[in-house]
Order: structure tokens, then sequence, then C-alpha cells
């Protein structure tokens, strides 16, 4: 089957499509033919070189974390599922490999009929990010919330899923992104110098917590926060530094613990509550550009400018 692979550190021209062996879905598992696999923007790093001392690796480096598609083989174990259904997850993180003909899914849920094959793709990460974001910093209804980086793939997820908690939810984007974000419900706010003064101007009581979708913010977060333990970043590799907790995701080892320094527990959950938000026309996922498989070096290059309003989707 083919993938997309690279072979060694360098610009998005290392991507490249292979011939591979094909998975199997093993205990708990199931198997998709995929439709539509999203783009991580940690994997553009780890691509880049700027992680290869973080995260382990080995070549050829597959890619994709999150797919959707129609499942064609079940693993041992597996119940409420069968060949033909369709539904959109992750693959395990030690494996990933979704940007692929077929992929490996460790946690999935139905996929929306209201949602498109791209929409599907690549839904899961960025709803597995926000549940266990908004988890950590226990956001709850009547709360005011900041999302730093709210247009983006996984701010404009966090911003739904906080708003749909209950929460009054402001978010920093670039001007032209304003009316984007107003559409659903959130206060925007310009990133950039003065932000904690036009923050202010729009939530005078103050706000309870901060998310960081974008990095290079952490003093002026805390600022508004009021304190680092407020703030949660998924994107700002000097969080320790400023004393702020960097959420990522790790494997689980038998007892479900997460492992890895400062790891978080995979929200897993978070698929269930998009199925419901979906369902209830809460939830949408907004795409910023598809590509089919063989051009994934130029979703790479798109990822890089750091403009891409929403998801980048490799389709089939």
């Amino acid at each position: 089957m083919r993938a997309v692979v690279f072979t060694e550190f360098g610009p998005a021209g290392v991507m490249h499509v292979a011939e591979v062996d094909e998975p199997h879905a093993g205990p708990g598992q199931v198997r998709i033919a995929v439709r539509a696999s999203g783009l991580s923007a940690g994997e553009v790093l780890l691509r880049s070189g700027t992680l290869r001392d973080a995260v382990p690796h080995t070549f050829p480096h597959r890619t994709g974390f999150d797919a959707a598609g129609v499942v064609d083989e079940v693993g041992a174990g597996v119940t409420g599922v069968a060949a033909g259904d369709e539904v959109f997850g992750m693959a395990p993180m030690t494996v990933r490999g979704t940007n692929a003909d077929l992929a490996v899914l460790s946690a999935w849920a139905p996929k929306p009929a209201a949602w498109s094959w791209a929409e599907a793709g690549g839904a899961a990460g960025g709803a597995e990010t926000a549940a266990r974001v908004l988890d950590r910093l226990a956001v709850a209804s009547g709360q005011t919330v900041l999302v730093n980086g709210a247009a983006g793939a996984t701010g404009s997820i966090v911003v739904q899923f906080a708003a749909a908690r209950g929460a009054v939810v402001i978010g920093t984007a670039s001007e032209h992104n304003h009316d984007f974000l107003r559409g659903y419900g959130v206060l925007p706010a310009t990133y950039g110098p003065g932000l904690p003064d036009r923050v202010r101007r729009i939530a005078p009581a103050g706000v309870d917590a901060v998310v960081d979708c974008a990095g290079g913010a952490l003093p002026d977060l805390i600022a508004i926060a009021g304190d680092p333990a407020r703030v949660v970043t998924i994107a700002d590799f000097t969080a320790a530094a400023h004393g702020v907790h960097m959420s990522h995701g790790a494997p689980a080892d038998e007892t479900g613990q997460a492992l890895g320094a400062g790891a978080d527990p995979l929200a897993v959950h978070g698929l269930g509550i998009a199925v419901e938000l979906a369902a209830a026309g809460r939830l949408s996922i907004p795409v910023a550009a598809t590509f089919p498989l063989t051009e994934a070096a130029a979703a790479h290059e798109l990822s890089e400018t750091r403009h891409a309003r929403g998801r980048i989707v490799l389709i089939r």
C-alpha cells in the first residue's frame, strides 16, 4: 500500500510516498481504508529536525495521527463496530502512519453524517487536544477563557469545545480572521504587543483560564491569567521556564498512566464529545486546504506558513 514517509530530516521536499507493508488491527484496534487524514503540526516540526532530540524516531518515519475512513478489519476484543462502518479516530501514538491507504486506529467514533470526509479526517486530533487542555484547566460554565491562536487547526476546535461548556470565549487571531471567530460566538482580539490591555477591555472582570495554541506570547498570557498555573500551552517549548504546563499526549501503560516527561493522558473521550456536538450542530471542523496523498510536501509547506485557517487534510 502507499504511505507518506520521510527518511531524513529536512525541508518539505523530503516527504514522499512509498510502498510499505499493510498494517493489521491488533487487540482493541480497528483498521480502516482511509478516505482522509490530518496533517500534524508536530510532525512538521519533527520532519524539519526541530524535535529530533525530543521525540523518539526511526527512519523511514510514517506520518499521520488522525484519519477517517471505512472499517475493513476488526481486532480481537473490539465490539460495537463492524466492517463497513464509517469512523474517524486516532492511531496509536507510537505507530501513527494514518497518511496512507490503510491505517490502524486505537481510538475511534462514528463519523457524523454532517461532516465531509475531509472534516472527519482532520477532527480527531483537535477534539482530543481540546478535551485534554480544557479538562486540565477545569473550564466550566460561566468562566472566561482566552484561546491564543484561535483560528488555527486546533484553536478553532478548542473555542467550540469551550463554548459548549458554557464558557465565555475570547480568541486571538489576525484581524482578517475576526469575523471567522465571531461566527463561533468568540470575542476576537488581535494578537501581538498590547494584548493584555486589549483583553482587559473585552473582559474587565478578568480571565479564568488561558489555552495557548500558537506560542511566543507566554509572558503576556500569564499577565492576563494572573497565574502561570492558569495557562496551558500546546505550542510553546519555553513553557517550563515560565512555570507553564505544556500539554502533550503520550502512550499509556497498563495502568492507564501517560508515559513521558510532563505528558497528559490522551483525552480520547473528546471524540465522543465531538460526535455529540456535531449532532447538535455545535461543532464544525474548518478545513484550510486539501491535498492528494502524493502532494504531502506541498501540504507541509502550507503548514509552515502558519497562515492556514483550520485543518490541512490529505484526501484519497
